[in-house]
């Protein structure tokens, strides 16, 4: 299985390796990571970006950093998108009228009142 993620994730990279040679711009990390279906908030993606020891702030990552700090965040299933009964029971909270869709103003309202 670590094999099966461990080429899930070098594909991800190499989608963003621009020069081909195994290294991205440290600016598509938070992209690759989305890609592979976890979904850290960016405080997150910087606490991933700190155990991969980028060399420089805004340069480049090489896979063989990247491969097995995202190996074990895949492994442990972390940042995964919150289950879809959720985001309905939260839609439903918010569609007072239960017409299945919430208008624009009553969204801003209701992200916007405390």
């Amino acid at each position: 299985i670590v094999a099966e993620i461990e080429k899930k994730i070098t594909e991800a990279f190499e989608v963003f390796d621009r020069e081909s040679n195994k290294t991205v711009d440290v600016r598509f990390i938070g992209c690759i990571i989305r890609s592979l279906g976890c979904f850290p908030n960016e405080a997150e993606v910087q606490e991933l970006l700190a155990q991969v020891n980028v060399e420089e702030p805004g340069g480049f990552i090489h896979l063989e950093q990247f491969l097995p700090v995202m190996t074990k965040v895949l492994l442990e299933r972390r940042f995964w998108p919150i289950p879809e009964d959720v985001i309905l029971h939260a839609f439903e909270a918010l569609d007072e009228n239960k017409c299945g869709y919430i208008t624009k103003e009553d969204l801003v309202k209701h992200l916007t009142e405390g």
